[in-house]
Protein backbone atom coordinates (compact mmCIF):
# COMPACT_ATOMS: atom_id res chain seq x y z
CA UNK A 1 0.00 0.00 0.00
CA UNK A 2 1.73 3.14 -1.49
CA UNK A 3 1.24 6.32 0.54
CA UNK A 4 2.97 8.73 -1.50
CA UNK A 5 1.44 11.12 -4.14
CA UNK A 6 -1.09 9.47 -6.39
CA UNK A 7 -0.84 10.72 -10.30
CA UNK A 8 -3.49 12.03 -12.41
CA UNK A 9 -4.69 12.63 -16.11
CA UNK A 10 -2.87 16.40 -16.10
CA UNK A 11 0.23 16.00 -18.79
CA UNK A 12 3.59 17.18 -17.76
CA UNK A 13 3.76 19.29 -20.38
CA UNK A 14 0.74 21.41 -19.48
CA UNK A 15 2.90 21.36 -15.94
CA UNK A 16 6.11 22.76 -17.23
CA UNK A 17 3.96 25.55 -18.72
CA UNK A 18 3.41 27.83 -15.51
CA UNK A 19 6.46 27.04 -14.37
CA UNK A 20 7.83 30.85 -12.96
CA UNK A 21 11.97 31.94 -12.29
CA UNK A 22 12.91 35.07 -10.74
CA UNK A 23 16.71 36.02 -9.48
CA UNK A 24 16.26 36.46 -6.27
CA UNK A 25 20.08 37.79 -5.70
CA UNK A 26 22.38 38.26 -8.24
CA UNK A 27 25.95 37.41 -8.00
CA UNK A 28 29.25 38.32 -9.54
CA UNK A 29 29.84 36.31 -12.40
CA UNK A 30 27.11 33.63 -11.71
CA UNK A 31 28.62 33.69 -8.47
CA UNK A 32 26.15 33.71 -5.29
CA UNK A 33 23.19 34.35 -7.33
CA UNK A 34 20.18 32.90 -6.06
CA UNK A 35 16.99 31.63 -8.00
CA UNK A 36 13.51 30.52 -7.11
CA UNK A 37 11.40 28.93 -9.29
CA UNK A 38 8.14 28.00 -8.70
CA UNK A 39 6.30 25.14 -9.87
CA UNK A 40 2.75 24.14 -10.60
CA UNK A 41 1.43 22.28 -7.56
CA UNK A 42 3.02 25.31 -5.82
CA UNK A 43 6.15 23.33 -5.07
CA UNK A 44 9.55 26.26 -4.64
CA UNK A 45 13.19 25.56 -6.30
CA UNK A 46 15.68 27.50 -4.92
CA UNK A 47 19.86 27.37 -5.49
CA UNK A 48 22.50 28.95 -4.61
CA UNK A 49 25.60 28.73 -7.47
CA UNK A 50 28.70 27.85 -6.31
CA UNK A 51 31.02 26.94 -9.14
CA UNK A 52 34.75 27.20 -7.45
CA UNK A 53 33.22 24.02 -5.50
CA UNK A 54 32.96 19.67 -6.15
CA UNK A 55 30.00 19.31 -4.25
CA UNK A 56 26.14 19.70 -4.07
CA UNK A 57 24.08 19.98 -1.38
CA UNK A 58 20.53 19.09 -2.43
CA UNK A 59 17.66 19.26 0.65
CA UNK A 60 13.54 19.46 0.70
CA UNK A 61 12.17 21.68 3.41
CA UNK A 62 8.80 21.14 4.92
CA UNK A 63 6.46 23.51 6.76
CA UNK A 64 5.30 20.81 9.12
CA UNK A 65 7.01 19.50 12.62
CA UNK A 66 6.20 19.15 15.92
CA UNK A 67 4.26 22.79 16.33
CA UNK A 68 2.00 20.77 14.13
CA UNK A 69 0.79 17.78 15.88
CA UNK A 70 -1.74 17.03 18.55
CA UNK A 71 -1.18 15.74 21.95
CA UNK A 72 -2.16 12.30 20.98
CA UNK A 73 -0.09 12.48 17.78
CA UNK A 74 3.41 14.35 19.44
CA UNK A 75 6.51 12.97 18.36
CA UNK A 76 4.56 12.44 14.61
CA UNK A 77 6.31 14.41 12.51
CA UNK A 78 9.75 12.89 13.69
CA UNK A 79 8.46 8.99 13.51
CA UNK A 80 7.65 10.21 9.72
CA UNK A 81 11.20 12.03 9.22
CA UNK A 82 12.54 8.12 9.99
CA UNK A 83 9.72 6.41 7.68
CA UNK A 84 10.57 8.26 4.65
CA UNK A 85 13.91 6.49 4.51
CA UNK A 86 12.69 2.95 4.74
CA UNK A 87 11.57 2.62 1.19
CA UNK A 88 9.62 3.71 -1.91
CA UNK A 89 7.75 1.81 -4.62
CA UNK A 90 11.39 2.04 -6.28
CA UNK A 91 13.55 1.62 -3.94
CA UNK A 92 14.06 -0.68 -0.38
CA UNK A 93 16.14 1.13 3.01
CA UNK A 94 19.20 -0.77 1.86
CA UNK A 95 18.71 0.65 -1.92
CA UNK A 96 18.47 4.17 -0.98
CA UNK A 97 21.17 4.48 1.82
CA UNK A 98 23.70 1.86 -0.39
CA UNK A 99 23.24 4.18 -3.39
CA UNK A 100 24.37 7.47 -0.87
CA UNK A 101 27.40 5.52 0.23
CA UNK A 102 28.57 4.35 -3.10
CA UNK A 103 29.40 8.24 -4.22
CA UNK A 104 30.65 9.06 -0.37
CA UNK A 105 27.59 11.27 -0.24
CA UNK A 106 26.42 11.75 3.24
CA UNK A 107 22.36 11.98 3.73
CA UNK A 108 20.54 12.55 6.84
CA UNK A 109 17.48 14.36 7.94
CA UNK A 110 16.29 16.69 10.96
CA UNK A 111 12.67 17.89 12.22
CA UNK A 112 12.33 20.69 14.52
CA UNK A 113 9.25 22.53 16.02
CA UNK A 114 8.24 24.39 12.91
CA UNK A 115 10.13 22.59 9.65
CA UNK A 116 11.78 19.62 8.83
CA UNK A 117 14.21 18.97 6.22
CA UNK A 118 15.99 16.04 4.17
CA UNK A 119 19.21 16.19 2.47
CA UNK A 120 21.92 14.70 0.50
CA UNK A 121 25.64 16.12 -0.30
CA UNK A 122 27.52 14.39 -3.08
CA UNK A 123 29.82 15.33 -5.42
CA UNK A 124 28.49 17.78 -8.11
CA UNK A 125 28.75 15.26 -10.53
CA UNK A 126 26.85 12.97 -8.32
CA UNK A 127 23.43 15.39 -7.84
CA UNK A 128 20.75 13.78 -10.00
CA UNK A 129 21.36 10.89 -8.08
CA UNK A 130 20.67 13.14 -4.80
CA UNK A 131 17.74 14.71 -5.99
CA UNK A 132 16.10 11.31 -7.98
CA UNK A 133 16.83 10.00 -4.20
CA UNK A 134 15.35 12.24 -2.05
CA UNK A 135 12.56 13.08 -4.06
CA UNK A 136 11.46 9.52 -4.51
CA UNK A 137 11.48 9.94 -0.16
CA UNK A 138 9.50 12.46 -0.27
CA UNK A 139 6.75 11.65 -2.99
CA UNK A 140 6.64 7.50 -3.48
CA UNK A 141 7.24 6.52 0.72
CA UNK A 142 5.55 2.97 1.42
CA UNK A 143 5.22 3.95 5.11
CA UNK A 144 4.42 0.00 5.64
CA UNK A 145 3.06 -1.11 8.97
CA UNK A 146 5.83 -3.62 9.26
CA UNK A 147 8.55 -0.45 8.97
CA UNK A 148 6.41 1.55 11.57
CA UNK A 149 6.30 -1.42 13.89
CA UNK A 150 10.64 -2.12 13.28
CA UNK A 151 11.36 1.84 13.66
CA UNK A 152 9.03 2.41 16.63
CA UNK A 153 11.87 0.76 19.01
CA UNK A 154 15.04 2.94 16.73
CA UNK A 155 12.64 6.03 17.82
CA UNK A 156 12.34 5.01 21.65
CA UNK A 157 16.17 3.99 21.47
CA UNK A 158 16.42 8.13 20.54
CA UNK A 159 14.28 8.81 23.09
CA UNK A 160 16.02 7.66 26.13
CA UNK A 161 19.81 8.47 24.51
CA UNK A 162 18.38 12.07 24.77
CA UNK A 163 16.91 11.12 28.33
CA UNK A 164 20.40 9.46 29.14
CA UNK A 165 22.02 13.14 28.16
CA UNK A 166 21.16 15.66 30.68
CA UNK A 167 22.52 18.57 29.12
CA UNK A 168 20.29 17.79 26.08
CA UNK A 169 17.36 16.85 28.33
CA UNK A 170 17.43 20.24 30.10
CA UNK A 171 16.64 22.57 27.12
CA UNK A 172 12.67 20.03 26.54
CA UNK A 173 12.49 21.03 29.98
CA UNK A 174 12.80 24.81 29.42
CA UNK A 175 10.65 24.70 27.03
CA UNK A 176 8.41 23.06 28.93
CA UNK A 177 8.41 25.46 31.75
CA UNK A 178 8.13 28.20 29.33
CA UNK A 179 5.22 26.89 26.90
CA UNK A 180 3.34 24.21 28.98
CA UNK A 181 1.59 21.21 27.68
CA UNK A 182 0.93 23.51 24.39
CA UNK A 183 2.79 22.54 20.96
CA UNK A 184 5.89 24.39 21.13
CA UNK A 185 6.12 22.93 24.92
CA UNK A 186 6.45 19.05 23.90
CA UNK A 187 9.63 17.28 22.79
CA UNK A 188 10.30 16.83 19.45
CA UNK A 189 10.82 13.28 19.86
CA UNK A 190 7.25 12.99 21.49
CA UNK A 191 6.64 10.04 24.46
CA UNK A 192 7.36 6.56 25.03
CA UNK A 193 3.50 6.73 25.10
CA UNK A 194 2.71 8.81 22.03
CA UNK A 195 5.32 7.26 20.53
CA UNK A 196 3.75 3.39 21.58
CA UNK A 197 0.31 4.55 20.18
CA UNK A 198 1.11 5.76 17.11
CA UNK A 199 0.45 3.64 14.42
CA UNK A 200 0.31 3.23 10.52
CA UNK A 201 -2.93 5.19 9.23
CA UNK A 202 -2.04 7.80 11.81
CA UNK A 203 1.22 8.35 10.39
CA UNK A 204 0.14 7.85 6.91
CA UNK A 205 -2.73 10.50 7.03
CA UNK A 206 -0.36 12.83 8.92
CA UNK A 207 1.99 12.35 6.02
CA UNK A 208 -0.25 12.94 3.03
CA UNK A 209 -1.67 16.39 4.89
CA UNK A 210 1.09 18.15 5.17
CA UNK A 211 3.62 16.73 2.51
CA UNK A 212 1.27 18.67 -0.40
CA UNK A 213 4.05 20.16 -2.71
CA UNK A 214 2.60 23.51 -1.83
CA UNK A 215 4.23 22.73 1.79
CA UNK A 216 8.00 22.18 0.13
CA UNK A 217 10.38 24.16 -0.46
CA UNK A 218 13.41 22.27 -2.41
CA UNK A 219 16.86 23.97 -2.30
CA UNK A 220 20.00 23.25 -4.08
CA UNK A 221 23.73 24.72 -3.53
CA UNK A 222 27.10 24.47 -5.32
CA UNK A 223 28.50 23.60 -8.19
CA UNK A 224 24.82 23.77 -9.82
CA UNK A 225 22.47 24.98 -12.82
CA UNK A 226 19.50 26.33 -11.98
CA UNK A 227 18.02 25.04 -14.72
CA UNK A 228 19.20 21.68 -14.96
CA UNK A 229 18.33 21.17 -11.09
CA UNK A 230 14.55 22.34 -11.83
CA UNK A 231 14.42 19.81 -14.91
CA UNK A 232 15.45 16.89 -12.64
CA UNK A 233 13.01 18.13 -9.74
CA UNK A 234 10.41 18.48 -11.92
CA UNK A 235 10.75 15.09 -13.81
CA UNK A 236 10.79 13.30 -10.31
CA UNK A 237 7.89 14.92 -8.81
CA UNK A 238 6.17 14.91 -12.41
CA UNK A 239 7.06 10.66 -12.29
CA UNK A 240 4.73 10.39 -8.60
CA UNK A 241 1.71 13.30 -10.24
CA UNK A 242 2.57 15.79 -7.92
CA UNK A 243 2.75 18.78 -9.75
CA UNK A 244 -0.64 18.06 -11.36
CA UNK A 245 -2.51 21.28 -9.88
CA UNK A 246 -1.70 23.95 -12.22
CA UNK A 247 -3.22 26.38 -9.78
CA UNK A 248 -2.02 25.70 -6.64
CA UNK A 249 0.07 28.20 -5.04
CA UNK A 250 3.14 27.80 -2.28
CA UNK A 251 1.63 28.88 1.48
CA UNK A 252 2.94 31.88 2.96
CA UNK A 253 5.18 31.60 5.56
CA UNK A 254 3.61 30.60 9.06
CA UNK A 255 2.99 33.37 11.12
CA UNK A 256 1.89 31.01 14.28
CA UNK A 257 -0.19 31.85 17.29
CA UNK A 258 0.82 33.97 19.91
CA UNK A 259 1.97 31.32 22.04
CA UNK A 260 1.15 31.09 25.95
CA UNK A 261 4.36 31.91 27.94
CA UNK A 262 5.02 31.59 31.65
CA UNK A 263 6.95 33.53 33.99
CA UNK A 264 8.80 32.55 37.56
CA UNK A 265 7.70 29.55 36.90
CA UNK A 266 10.49 26.14 38.54
CA UNK A 267 10.76 23.25 37.11
CA UNK A 268 12.96 20.71 38.91
CA UNK A 269 13.79 16.99 37.88
CA UNK A 270 15.39 14.97 39.87
CA UNK A 271 18.26 12.70 38.40
CA UNK A 272 21.20 10.80 39.70
CA UNK A 273 23.57 12.98 37.49
CA UNK A 274 27.26 14.18 38.39
CA UNK A 275 26.38 17.70 37.57
CA UNK A 276 23.03 19.91 37.68
CA UNK A 277 22.43 20.76 34.59
CA UNK A 278 20.46 24.53 34.61
CA UNK A 279 18.31 26.69 32.14
CA UNK A 280 17.56 30.17 33.46
CA UNK A 281 15.46 32.53 30.88
CA UNK A 282 12.72 34.30 29.57
CA UNK A 283 10.65 35.23 26.56
CA UNK A 284 12.57 36.19 23.16
CA UNK A 285 11.73 37.54 19.92
CA UNK A 286 10.26 36.03 17.42
CA UNK A 287 12.33 35.58 13.57
CA UNK A 288 10.86 38.43 12.27
CA UNK A 289 11.36 40.37 14.95
CA UNK A 290 13.14 43.45 13.58
CA UNK A 291 15.44 43.40 16.74
CA UNK A 292 16.53 40.07 16.16
CA UNK A 293 19.88 41.77 14.82
CA UNK A 294 20.02 43.70 18.00
CA UNK A 295 19.70 40.70 20.31
CA UNK A 296 21.72 38.66 17.86
CA UNK A 297 24.64 40.99 19.30
CA UNK A 298 23.40 41.20 22.98
CA UNK A 299 23.24 37.20 23.10
CA UNK A 300 26.75 37.38 21.73
CA UNK A 301 28.48 39.38 24.28
CA UNK A 302 26.56 38.34 26.99
CA UNK A 303 27.02 34.23 26.71
CA UNK A 304 28.18 33.76 22.76
CA UNK A 305 31.94 32.96 23.16
CA UNK A 306 34.99 33.09 25.41
CA UNK A 307 35.17 36.61 25.76
CA UNK A 308 32.01 37.29 26.69
CA UNK A 309 30.47 37.98 30.38
CA UNK A 310 28.99 34.72 31.54
CA UNK A 311 32.32 32.58 30.52
CA UNK A 312 34.44 35.14 32.49
CA UNK A 313 32.31 35.43 35.46
CA UNK A 314 31.41 31.85 36.19
CA UNK A 315 33.85 30.02 34.30
CA UNK A 316 37.45 31.75 34.16
CA UNK A 317 37.22 34.24 37.55
CA UNK A 318 35.16 31.41 39.42
CA UNK A 319 35.46 28.10 37.99
CA UNK A 320 31.95 27.01 38.63
CA UNK A 321 31.38 25.55 35.28
CA UNK A 322 32.91 24.15 32.43
CA UNK A 323 30.24 24.97 30.25
CA UNK A 324 28.16 27.77 30.27
CA UNK A 325 26.56 29.79 27.66
CA UNK A 326 23.36 32.00 26.20
CA UNK A 327 21.15 31.27 23.33
CA UNK A 328 18.22 32.11 21.61
CA UNK A 329 15.56 30.82 19.68
CA UNK A 330 12.90 32.21 17.51
CA UNK A 331 9.94 30.66 16.02
CA UNK A 332 6.69 32.18 14.15
CA UNK A 333 5.53 34.31 16.75
CA UNK A 334 7.41 34.08 19.72
CA UNK A 335 11.14 33.24 21.09
CA UNK A 336 13.30 32.24 23.72
CA UNK A 337 16.11 33.54 25.47
CA UNK A 338 17.71 31.14 27.93
CA UNK A 339 21.65 30.99 29.91
CA UNK A 340 22.68 27.21 30.32
CA UNK A 341 25.10 26.14 32.95
CA UNK A 342 26.69 22.82 33.85
CA UNK A 343 27.98 22.39 37.37
CA UNK A 344 28.30 20.52 40.47
CA UNK A 345 24.82 20.55 42.65
CA UNK A 346 26.57 22.48 45.22
CA UNK A 347 27.43 25.06 43.06
CA UNK A 348 24.14 25.54 41.21
CA UNK A 349 23.07 28.29 43.69
CA UNK A 350 26.16 30.59 43.20
CA UNK A 351 26.16 29.84 39.40
CA UNK A 352 22.19 30.95 39.40
CA UNK A 353 22.98 33.98 41.27
CA UNK A 354 25.75 35.15 39.35
CA UNK A 355 23.95 34.48 35.64
CA UNK A 356 21.01 36.41 36.63
CA UNK A 357 23.13 39.24 38.52
CA UNK A 358 24.49 39.82 35.20
CA UNK A 359 21.40 39.54 33.48
CA UNK A 360 19.78 42.44 35.40
CA UNK A 361 22.90 44.29 35.22
CA UNK A 362 23.17 44.20 31.84
CA UNK A 363 18.94 44.61 31.01
CA UNK A 364 19.54 48.47 33.98
CA UNK A 365 23.43 49.09 32.28
CA UNK A 366 23.52 48.00 28.47
CA UNK A 367 26.36 46.67 26.96
CA UNK A 368 29.85 48.60 26.72
CA UNK A 369 30.93 50.42 23.32
CA UNK A 370 34.00 47.56 23.51
CA UNK A 371 31.71 44.62 24.31
CA UNK A 372 29.23 45.22 21.32
CA UNK A 373 31.87 46.58 18.84
CA UNK A 374 33.77 42.67 19.92
CA UNK A 375 30.28 40.52 19.55
CA UNK A 376 29.76 42.61 16.20
CA UNK A 377 33.16 41.25 14.83
CA UNK A 378 32.50 37.94 16.00
CA UNK A 379 28.89 37.55 14.76
CA UNK A 380 29.63 38.43 11.74
CA UNK A 381 32.86 36.78 11.68
CA UNK A 382 30.94 33.01 12.35
CA UNK A 383 27.98 34.10 9.94
CA UNK A 384 30.20 34.11 7.02
CA UNK A 385 32.50 31.42 8.68
CA UNK A 386 29.27 29.46 8.97
CA UNK A 387 28.54 29.55 5.22
CA UNK A 388 31.57 28.22 4.07
CA UNK A 389 29.87 25.02 2.48
CA UNK A 390 27.62 24.07 0.34
CA UNK A 391 25.75 22.15 2.96
CA UNK A 392 24.87 25.33 5.30
CA UNK A 393 24.35 27.41 1.70
CA UNK A 394 21.27 25.17 1.04
CA UNK A 395 20.43 25.51 4.63
CA UNK A 396 20.55 29.30 4.41
CA UNK A 397 17.86 30.10 1.01
CA UNK A 398 15.88 26.71 2.31
CA UNK A 399 14.76 28.20 5.46
CA UNK A 400 14.96 31.68 4.04
CA UNK A 401 12.34 30.80 1.84
CA UNK A 402 10.14 28.37 3.62
CA UNK A 403 10.19 30.66 7.01
CA UNK A 404 10.68 34.01 5.52
CA UNK A 405 9.65 33.61 1.89
CA UNK A 406 12.61 35.89 0.31
CA UNK A 407 16.31 35.99 0.07
CA UNK A 408 19.08 38.13 1.80
CA UNK A 409 22.62 38.48 0.79
CA UNK A 410 25.70 37.74 3.15
CA UNK A 411 26.50 41.12 2.69
CA UNK A 412 23.07 42.73 3.82
CA UNK A 413 23.27 40.40 6.84
CA UNK A 414 26.14 41.84 7.66
CA UNK A 415 25.55 45.17 6.89
CA UNK A 416 22.26 44.62 9.46
CA UNK A 417 25.21 43.29 12.33
CA UNK A 418 27.21 46.68 12.08
CA UNK A 419 24.40 48.85 11.91
CA UNK A 420 22.95 47.57 15.57
CA UNK A 421 23.38 50.55 18.13
CA UNK A 422 24.25 51.22 21.43
CA UNK A 423 20.61 52.08 21.57
CA UNK A 424 19.53 49.48 20.15
CA UNK A 425 21.47 47.00 22.17
CA UNK A 426 20.21 48.47 25.26
CA UNK A 427 16.19 48.88 24.26
CA UNK A 428 16.52 45.02 23.76
CA UNK A 429 18.16 44.13 26.62
CA UNK A 430 15.19 45.98 28.54
CA UNK A 431 12.60 44.96 26.42
CA UNK A 432 13.94 40.90 26.78
CA UNK A 433 16.22 40.57 30.43
CA UNK A 434 13.55 42.80 32.11
CA UNK A 435 10.97 39.95 32.04
CA UNK A 436 10.65 37.92 35.29
CA UNK A 437 12.73 34.48 34.47
CA UNK A 438 11.77 31.13 34.55
CA UNK A 439 14.08 28.16 35.67
CA UNK A 440 14.83 24.36 34.57
CA UNK A 441 17.18 22.40 36.54
CA UNK A 442 17.95 18.75 35.86
CA UNK A 443 20.27 16.90 38.50
CA UNK A 444 20.77 15.49 42.42
CA UNK A 445 19.56 18.43 44.24
CA UNK A 446 18.75 18.12 48.18
CA UNK A 447 15.85 19.12 49.61
CA UNK A 448 16.99 22.54 51.04
CA UNK A 449 19.18 23.09 47.44
CA UNK A 450 15.43 22.75 45.73
CA UNK A 451 13.67 25.01 48.09
CA UNK A 452 16.11 27.98 47.02
CA UNK A 453 15.54 27.59 43.42
CA UNK A 454 12.91 30.36 43.55
CA UNK A 455 15.46 32.95 44.42
CA UNK A 456 16.66 32.85 41.16
CA UNK A 457 13.03 33.99 39.48
CA UNK A 458 12.28 36.14 42.38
Amino acid sequence: MTAGFQATARTSSEARAVARTQTLLKGENGIGTVRRTTLPGGLRVVTETLPSVRSATFGIWVQVGSRDETPALNGATHYLEHLLFKGTSRRSALDISSAIDAVGGEMNAFTAKEYTCYYARVLDTDLPLAIDIVCDMLTGSLIEAADVDAERGVVLEEIAMTEDDPGDCVHDLFAHTMFGDTPLGRPVLGTVETINSLDRDRIARFYKKHYDPRHLVVAAAGNIDHATVVRQVRKAFDKAGALSRTDATPVAPREGRRAVRTAGRVDLLDRRTEQAHVVLGMPGLSRTDERRWALGVLNTALGGGMSSRLFQEVREKRGLAYSVYSYTSGFADCGLFGVYAGCRPSQVHDVLRICRDELDRVAAEGLSDEEIRRAVGQLSGSTVLGLEDTGALMNRIGKSELCWGAQMSVDEMLGRIAAVTPDEVGAVARDVLGHRPSLSVIGPLKDKQAARLDEAVS
